[in-house]
């Protein structure tokens, strides 16, 4: 009888990978509040390690210190929008606990795991200490558009390594999935494929967080149907000489190209998964990718349409983030189960 779900080692990495995903929702949470230097300090929090922080005692702060918000000397924070940004980072700290344990787990029972998941699972914790740096980083540089982008990135690798973990283990203690058989031929034709188009996804993530964190970015283009979507100044093809209609224009086409992409790569996924009698799991996942990012290319569209000159609907923005991450997730899962997948010949 094979143990239950709540016993086995296994659990532990994705309940893990889990909690990283609603910090990542509470990362986007507190953009939409726009609080990200709510917290102007780190790893404290204006030289306490509280939340509830009166707008006098934050004046104080920046009186003695001189470092003051971006948006101006005058900016003042809500207990919320301080709570928000203060419980984002306690999430991050606790999570190092069961990174250890899931360490120390694996290299435990090493034997049945093997060497490389026991170096996985240390890595994980170098991962975790580097997307801590990261925020320091985002704080420091008062959310300048590429640490954003870097720390999302790094949030998705550090989600995309748990996950990997996860079905690594899963395999090694036995499971007997049928994702984890796979043609010889169909195996080879097919793993550059989902790479490629994996990699695509991320990529196209990580730009967009750098373009909803740039100054120009947001407001590249005007905003309402047609002329700030799908248009781009009421132009299909506007000129670039402005940097935020540049920006936005790399964003839109990366987009597009890799709906495209997925699609047609999507197409010939199926044929060659039914021409070699594979699981229905391996198309499944690759379809709700791309299910997942057209429907994102969807709400980008209409988070310009909404949008009025300086107030943007920031739930849409983080519906986009979310939408983005879950699309990398899904074909990062199709990827991983195919190299994990033991190769059998033809006539098995």
């Amino acid at each position: 009888m094979e143990t239950p779900w709540f016993r086995r080692p296994s659990t532990l990495p994705l309940a893990i990978a889990i909690l990283a995903m609603i910090i990542i929702t509470a990362g986007g949470t507190i953009r939409i509040y726009d609080a990200g230097e709510s917290c102007p300090d780190w790893p404290q929090c204006f030289g306490t390690w509280g939340f509830d922080i009166s707008e006098e005692d934050q004046e104080n702060w920046y009186e003695e210190t001189k470092e003051y918000d971006s948006r101006g000397p005058d900016k003042r924070y809500t207990t919320f929008e301080i709570f928000i940004e203060w419980v984002h980072r306690l999430l991050a700290a606790i999570m190092a606990l069961p990174v250890l344990a899931n360490f120390l787990i694996i290299l435990k029972r090493k034997k049945l795991y093997g060497k490389s998941l026991v170096k996985i699972s240390f890595f994980t914790g170098i991962l975790l200490t580097l997307q801590g740096a990261a925020g320091a980083v985002t704080v420091r540089f008062d959310n300048a558009d590429w640490s954003v982008a870097l720390h999302l990135g790094l949030a998705s690798c550090f989600v995309y390594i748990l996950l990997w973990q996860y079905f690594s283990m899963r395999k090694a203690e036995g499971a007997k999935w049928a994702m984890f058989r796979v043609s010889n031929k169909f195996k080879q034709l097919q793993l550059k494929r989902l790479k490629i188009l994996t990699a695509s996804i991320f990529l196209l993530l990580i730009l967009g967080a750098w373009v909803s964190s740039s100054p120009n970015g947001n407001q590249g283009c005007s905003v309402g149907f047609p002329d700030g979507w799908p248009k781009c100044q009421g132009s299909v093809l506007p000129t670039l000489d402005d940097s935020g209609i540049l920006v936005q224009m790399v964003h839109r086409s990366g987009a597009g190209l890799v709906g495209i992409a997925l699609i047609f790569g999507g197409m010939k996924f199926r044929e060659s998964a039914k021409a070699n009698d594979i699981h229905f799991g391996y198309t499944r996942t690759f379809d709700i990718a791309t299910g997942l990012w057209m429907t994102n290319v969807l709400v980008g569209g209409l988070y310009v349409v909404f949008a009025k000159l300086g107030e943007f609907p920031e739930k849409l923005s983080l519906l986009h983030l979310l939408l983005g991450v879950a699309s990398f997730l899904c074909a990062s899962v199709g990827l991983m189960l195919l190299k994990l997948g033991e190769e059998v010949g033809e006539d098995e």
